[in-house]
């Protein structure tokens, strides 16, 4: 691959800013910035675009130039510590005024937006008010602006940089199918302007096919007879935005990359066939099993939709039918925090009837097909005053919104725990969506654990010609021989093997097959699915040997664990192992079968790095499990006496890398100290006096690109990386972090490790050890997400690599993993009362079989803004708003994603007292569904990934923005707002009864100190970690039966254990702990805090809604807010 392709991506080696989740369209062709990604003639909701015609501000992903900001003053001095009503005078934060000429930073990924700045408290005056009305450019009187989102449209890719010292930064065509890569590249350009030809993001728009329109049908009932056929909506091929001159003129045709249409008469097999090697172009090295070509070559001749709907589908699937039992890992019972993501659905597979002959509801007048609420006002619509309601957080975890639907369609809709929307109520058009000033988006789980998982063997999966969308309970049957797509709408024929249900083992209902009865579902694929055998599962290890990481003592544990859990590793007859050591030499292990012990081969050529004995360094576990076991054995004293301080990582993952090649596989890498030789050697970038800095934070983004250029050859031939950081010294996590990023890898990282020091991180390791070596495991992955047209994705969050414009490549995926994409509306949705949207995850499982897992979602489409605000998911727009907000501060700076996730809040609740109360009333008005929208905002600007004026380590804020970012929504949740409960008075009342175990329910508590009391005793879960404070005048009870201590001044300072007392109150507390540990992937230490403990300030640091010395409180901040709607 070019050097210009990764620099686009990553910047230069120069610590220049990267895009990592939200990641373009490979070869879109650029644009202006700030044009419309294709909804005809309606300019997107930019919030980051001036209020009046002026130089654009940072967006989150800058669609323009970025006008830096001066620092702003904050409170006067004398702001009340805490809580309520200001004394009569006191200015609160106002939008500061902007200044200073636009210096040219490349836009980078999508999403921006306008309204207030919040600046770090200060002594001095803020500065005048800016005006808020508006969120569209009018020419009335020019006025500065400051940054936020511009939610849905795709972010123009970029233009040639304006200076050799300003990297381009859009996708560069890194991973193209054959199928795109042949379209012409855009002309050459200034650095001050774009080509107007729209780019080739993902579109799911798709033409109907020649010959009659078919009529409108009901999802699930036949064909009404003597209906007239919907009309379609055609994207228009250019849009326009006014105050633009476009650099060219626009194309007076379609774009060019719309395929051919259909033919009319059959499809014709195999009518286009992949490059005999089956690689991806222009990509470097590339594993054969490639999967873009295989839906190539099985979907016959083109199909109208857009080109990204066909690169890389996969192709049509085996007889037989089974409900595969829990897996042995399977997801236990949820606790509150995380049941708010799953109630009240079920995902047990729900009977459903087909409805005979009759209107269904896609034939309903379309308020009652989409359940219009304007006739009543429902519960999440009722009207709150946030400034005079003080206790809003629920006692117990806010359920997941139901959408709007059918009680029938309602029943069988994906579970939320897998697959949720920000906006339960899809709007009609992207100017009511741009009113609402919400994001859209979708959060996906998709290999979560699931108790149950309906496994389907057939030798035909049935899926659309023309899309390649899988059948789905939210199709339509015309018949018992045809069926339409919910996505493009195509009415496609039912194969003769679909007809024979192999549950209720009758004929003639197609209907109530599995794959129409569930939308989660997994297909065993046929071969057409493989372009090379399934891989055999191969783990490799790299493990640092240096001085410290000997001091460190994780090398014990490490193997100590693998020895413990060798024989549950995931894997057949065919499991491969092997182990590569590092200090300044890279250590090879021959293990091959009949050595009486395995050798050591010592490569010290760093520079130019070879594989000594390619064919015994990886060798299969049966075969050689002993040789295996004495080197596990022998590894911790090889090295106890090395005073070797260098540390060649990069060298080690090069010849990791050579290893795995042939086969693919996962490498994981044991680190802990910053790699000082050889390739990607790194130096030190942090300055401890500037943690606490109120100024924007430095070096968030990458100090070379050797990382990430690496991390995308793995990707390439399917090896994932993932990275155990276990240190107490900067590692340079940005950096080190690209490695597994891209290859669709996981991070783990422990500060402070130290076998003797901090035996609390010592477990934590233990424990996340062991999930990661027998959690389940998927290889040579790839998934895609599709819509129903008029719908488009534009942008990722997630650990992985976009191969071509819609298709993740994931070289692994695993149980744990979250992804987040946004969304923008490209054709008008009027005919429309439900869309759908389906993840399909194609892998191959540790036992070899090639697998499909497809998830389905379906949402009712609303025509009125209130009915948008009612099916708000709060919890799913902060998790949102989370990942772009990472991206932001990567993109352009952490101030500018603070401002911007304020004004996310300010825009929306403006929005909903402008457009939907009828009724103006004093006060911060909001509806009940968005109460706790703005303690959301608040708590992500005190969560470690993106606060200031405390002191945070470098390598901890970032792993806190890789977290936000490939987080499922439940986990995420509980780090940026922590749960709250008292346990020194648990009770059995309300408990929980699992597997014979009583789990008492405590209720939620506010994240305030006036919540805490010195009589008690209280748990934190914030996630990662669980802190037990306890008042220093505790009940004496508490101590003794739970502690095991006499007296408040006998709990020691670093008891990070409960110790397991036969008493009731110990049991209780004991049960509530380890069910709550229970329900997450990773497990979260636990520090016992005495009152006057040292490590009081961390627990403190988790009080969202009091004020600290450089964050406002809760109740100022909802006035700031209050003072920037009523502008």
């Amino acid at each position: 691959m070019s050097t210009a392709g990764f620099n686009s991506q990553n910047g230069t080696g120069t610590g220049q800013a990267y895009a990592n989740g939200p990641s373009q369209n490979p070869v879109a062709l650029q644009q202006l910035p700030g044009v419309n990604y294709g909804m005809t003639h309606q300019p997107t909701y930019n919030p980051m675009q001036a209020k009046v015609p002026a130089p654009p501000g940072p967006g989150l992903y800058p669609t323009g130039p970025y006008q830096p900001v001066p620092p702003v003053s904050s409170y006067q001095s004398g702001l009340l510590p805490a809580s309520y009503p200001s004394p009569p005078g006191q200015q609160l934060l106002t939008r500061p005024p902007m200044a200073g000429p636009p210096s040219h930073t490349p836009p980078q990924s999508a999403s921006p937006g306008p309204g207030p700045r919040l600046p770090p408290a200060q002594a001095t005056p803020p500065p005048p008010a800016v005006s808020s009305s508006s969120y569209y450019q009018t020419p009335q009187q020019p006025q500065p602006m400051a940054p936020t989102w511009n939610y849905n449209t795709a972010p123009p890719p970029m233009g040639p940089p304006s200076s050799m010292n300003t990297p381009p930064r859009g996708l560069a065509a890194n991973h193209v199918s054959p199928a795109t890569s042949s379209i012409a590249p855009p002309p050459p350009m200034s650095s001050a302007a774009y080509s107007s030809a729209p780019p080739a993001h993902v579109s799911h728009s798709t033409t109907q096919p020649p010959g009659p329109g078919m009529p409108p049908t009901s999802l699930h009932g036949y064909i009404q007879p003597g209906t007239a056929p919907p009309p379609m909506n055609p994207m228009a091929p250019q849009t326009y935005q006014p105050n633009r001159v476009p650099y060219s003129t626009p194309p007076t045709g379609p774009p060019t990359m719309k395929p051919a249409p259909p033919p009319t008469g059959p499809p014709m097999a195999n009518a286009t066939s992949p490059p005999p090697d089956g690689t991806v172009t222009d990509n470097g090295p590339q594993a054969p099993n490639s999967y873009n070509h295989v839906d190539n070559k099985l979907a016959g001749p083109p199909q109208p939709g857009s080109p990204g709907r066909h690169l890389g589908h996969y192709p049509s699937l085996p007889p037989g039918y089974q409900n595969t039992s829990a897996p042995h890992n399977a997801a236990p019972p949820m606790h509150p925090a995380m049941q708010a993501a799953t109630q009240p659905y079920t995902q047990t597979p729900q009977p459903y009837q087909q409805p005979p002959v009759g209107p269904g509801p896609a034939q309903l007048s379309p308020s009652l097909a989409a359940m219009s609420l304007q006739s009543s006002t429902p519960e999440a619509l009722r009207v709150v005053n946030l400034l005079q309601e003080r206790n809003l957080l629920p006692p117990s975890p806010i359920p997941a919104p139901t959408p709007c639907l059918p009680q029938d369609l309602q029943k069988i809709n994906c579970n939320p725990e897998v697959f949720r929307c920000t906006l339960t109520s899809i709007p009609q058009t992207q100017s009511l969506l741009n009113k609402a000033k919400m994001p859209m988006g979708l959060l996906l789980h998709p290999f979560k654990d699931l108790s149950q998982l309906p496994v389907v063997t057939s030798s035909t999966i049935v899926r659309c010609r023309s899309c390649r969308t899988y059948i789905n309970p939210f199709v339509s049957f015309l018949d018992q021989r045809r069926w339409k797509c919910n996505l493009c709408y195509r009415v496609n024929d039912v194969p003769e093997e679909f007809m024979y249900n192999p549950v209720s083992r009758s004929y003639g209902e197609p209907h109530k097959r599995p794959e129409v009865q569930n939308a989660t579902i997994e297909f065993i694929a046929p071969s057409e699915y493989m372009l090379r055998p399934p891989q055999p599962a191969v783990y490799l290890f790299v493990l640092d040997v240096s001085h410290n990481a000997v001091e460190t003592g994780y090398l014990n544990v490490f193997c100590q664990s693998l020895l413990d859990n060798i024989n549950a590793l995931p894997g057949d007859s065919r499991t491969k192992v092997g182990f590569i050591t590092f200090d300044s030499t890279i250590h090879f292990y021959n293990l091959q079968e009949g050595l009486s012990q395995p050798q050591m081969l010592i490569v010290s050529d760093i520079e130019d790095i070879f594989l000594p004995t390619p064919d015994s360094l990886l060798v299969n576990l049966n075969e050689c499990k002993e040789l295996v076991q004495d080197l596990l054995k022998s590894l911790p004293t090889l090295f106890e006496k090395t005073m070797e301080t260098q540390s060649a990582l990069g060298s080690a993952l090069q010849a990791a890398f050579k290893l795995l090649s042939p086969t693919g596989g996962r490498l994981s890498v044991f680190q802990t100290q910053l790699p000082n030789l050889g390739a990607g050697a790194l130096q030190s970038r942090e300055d401890p006096n500037q943690r606490a800095s109120a100024k924007d934070i430095q070096h968030l983004s990458p100090a070379t690109d050797f990382y990430k250029k690496l991390a995308l050859d793995c990707s390439g031939q399917q090896v994932a990386v993932d990275l155990f950081l276990l240190s107490s010294q900067y590692c340079d996590l940005a950096s080190l972090g690209c490695i597994s990023r891209y290859s669709a890898g996981s991070i783990y990282y422990y500060p402070s490790y130290h076998h003797q020091h901090n035996p609390a991180q010592v477990e934590c390791f233990q424990k996340d050890l062991k999930r990661y070596l027998t959690r389940k495991i998927g290889f040579e992955a790839v998934m895609r997400i599709r819509c129903t047209k008029g719908l488009s994705i534009h942008t990722f969050h997630g650990n992985f690599f976009v191969r071509s414009t819609d298709l993740l490549s994931l070289p692994n995926v695993n149980p744990d993993a979250g992804f987040a994409v946004q969304m923008s509306i490209e054709e008008n949705l009027d005919d429309m009362q439900v869309v759908s949207f389906q993840a399909a995850l194609l892998y191959t499982s540790s036992k070899g079989e090639r697998r499909i897992r497809v998830h389905t979602l379906c949402l009712p489409v609303v025509n009125s803004l209130s009915d948008i605000f009612a099916g708000a998911d709060v919890q799913a727009i902060s998790g949102l708003l989370a990942c772009m907000a990472v991206d932001r501060s990567v993109t352009a700076s952490l101030s500018d994603a603070r401002d911007a996730m304020t004004n996310a809040s300010i825009d929306s609740l403006s929005s909903y007292r402008q457009s939907v109360l009828t009724i103006q009333q004093p006060g911060l008005l909001a509806p009940v569904c968005l109460r706790l929208f703005p303690l959301y905002i608040l708590a992500l600007l005190k969560q470690k990934a993106f606060r200031t004026g405390t002191s945070t380590r470098l390598d901890d804020r970032v792993f806190a923005m890789c977290q936000l970012k490939y987080q499922p929504l439940a986990y995420a949740m509980l780090m940026i707002h922590p749960a709250l409960y008292r346990i020194d008075d648990l009770t059995d009342e309300g408990a929980l009864n699992i597997n014979e175990r009583t789990i008492p329910q405590p209720r939620l508590l506010q994240l305030s100190v006036e919540k805490l009391s010195r009589e008690a005793a209280f748990l934190m879960d914030a996630g990662t970690v669980m802190y037990l404070w306890i008042g220093r005048n505790c009940n004496p009870t508490f101590l003794t039966q739970v502690l095991g201590v006499p007296s408040y001044t006998a709990v020691p300072d670093n008891l990070y254990l409960l110790p397991e007392l036969d008493t009731a109150e110990s049991q209780r507390t004991r049960a509530f702990i380890g069910w709550l540990r229970d329900q997450k992937p990773f497990f979260p230490s636990l520090q016992i805090i005495r009152d006057e403990s040292q490590r009081k300030a961390s627990f403190m640091q988790n009080m969202i809604e009091d004020r600290t010395e450089s964050a406002l409180s809760y109740y100022e901040f909802l006035l700031h807010i209050q003072q920037q709607i009523s502008k």
